[in-house]
């Protein structure tokens, strides 16, 4: 296979969660870029209607639904139509998300159990959904997106965010054991820790930290529109084949400053 044809996603599907703005709008239009068909679902469907909507201009047929991954009744509807409009789940993309700030001695329970519920349980439940279809077909890859807060402390100067934190490295373990368990099934798992990009979720900690976060960042920017896009198609591609359980870091830089 030549170099370009391991990066062609021509006939796959793929779903991405939170796939309406954001980095979940970035990656889906990265893969219908390479030639994908596109699932993207929120709890948000007008996002999603106007993503899918752009993406279906790149030649390739985009489907925009209701979820919240939180509840099973939701991943399964998203499941059962994706399969029935494309016959195939190719590449799951698990970007929904949420976060809540607050010092960690004063967070309140409610909103602990809300970050970890979206970040964890809607994560589990659309990879066991999804990974059950992959299993039958022999063939998946599933992507997490983590974050570069999940792979220890943080500054609190930047980030009081002690259960969207915690949220993350959890995601990073549980990609690492199904990568584990799932192997077997020709499915890969891998995730992504992006550092610091724009979006609706991170602009109140930008505005607050963006002089700290700039002085850690090697590369002295925050993420681009186009900064995911090549980290996600690599690990949705045949270029990724013999990569699983690995995690990769995409901040910059960042991370290497220890």
């Amino acid at each position: 296979m030549k170099v370009l044809e391991l990066f062609d996603l021509t006939g796959k599907t793929a779903i991405v969660t939170g796939g309406g703005r954001g980095l979940g709008a970035q990656i889906a239009e990265g893969y219908a870029e390479a030639g994908a068909n596109v699932v993207v679902c929120s709890r948000k469907v007008e996002a999603c209607e106007e993503t899918a909507a752009r993406l279906s201009d790149l030649g390739v047929k985009a489907l925009a639904l209701k979820c919240d991954i939180t509840s099973p009744d939701d991943v399964q509807h998203v499941v059962e139509k994706t399969l029935a409009e494309f016959g195939s789940i190719d590449i799951l993309v698990n970007n929904s998300g949420a976060t809540w700030g607050a010092l960690a001695e004063e967070m309140p329970l409610e909103a602990w159990e809300k970050v970890i519920n979206v970040n964890v349980t809607g994560t589990f439940l659309m990879s066991q959904a999804v990974g059950k279809v992959m299993i039958g077909q022999k063939s998946g890859k599933i992507i997490n997106i983590a974050s570069v807060a999940g792979l220890g402390g943080t500054d609190p100067r930047v980030m009081n965010t002690i259960g969207y934190n915690t949220s993350k490295g959890a995601v990073i373990t549980m990609t690492k054991d199904l990568a584990v368990k799932w192997g077997q099934h020709n499915i890969n798992v891998n995730a992504i820790a992006p550092g610091f990009f724009p979006t609706k979720m991170s602009k109140v900690i930008i505005e607050h930290g963006k002089n700290p976060i700039l002085e850690a960042t090697p590369l002295r920017r925050f993420g681009s529109d186009d900064d995911l896009k090549g980290a996600a198609l690599f690990l949705a591609s045949n270029a990724s084949n013999y990569i699983t359980g690995n995690v990769l870091i995409v901040d910059g830089g960042t991370h290497a400053r220890g």
